[in-house]
């Protein structure tokens, strides 16, 4: 089955399959399911295509539809001020153009970023450590 320009298995019940989806979390996929009036316990194949089509719909503009602001991945662009929510390779494009904007104006997050360092505040001085080793020493005779 086809969902949002994912394909999702069949077999699966409607909240797991659609949290398969990126962008889409358990949360999100029984707010769906209890907006629609759909069981989300039902399998994805035995959803006919009528209720695909507003399950799209629904993960397209969640809030336009009912679903609360809280629940979406998006919340008060800051390039529009509205709630949006990503959905598959929009949600990597979106976040590679915000470490870019970061980067631009030179904020702590996009030097971090920029140097290839911890961002959120994590110690640096044993962990994270990529390719070489830091301070081992073979002894010498």
């Amino acid at each position: 089955m086809r969902i949002a320009g994912h394909s999702c298995d069949g077999s699966k019940c409607l909240v797991d399959a659609l949290s398969d989806i990126k962008g889409v979390n358990m949360r999100l996929a029984f707010a769906v399911a209890r907006l629609l009036d759909l069981d989300p316990f039902q399998r994805l194949g035995y959803l006919s295509e009528k209720e695909i089509k507003r399950i799209e719909e629904v993960l397209r503009d969640p809030v336009g539809h009912g679903i609360p602001p809280y629940l979406v991945n998006r919340q008060k662009d800051p390039e529009t001020g509205k709630y949006l929510h990503l959905i598959g390779s929009d949600v990597d494009l979106r976040m590679k153009f915000d470490i870019d904007l970061m980067k631009k104006l030179g904020t702590w997050k996009g030097v971090r970023h920029a140097l290839g360092l911890k961002v959120r505040g994590q110690k640096t001085r044993t962990t994270g450590r990529k390719g070489r080793t830091v301070g081992v020493q073979r002894r010498r005779k």
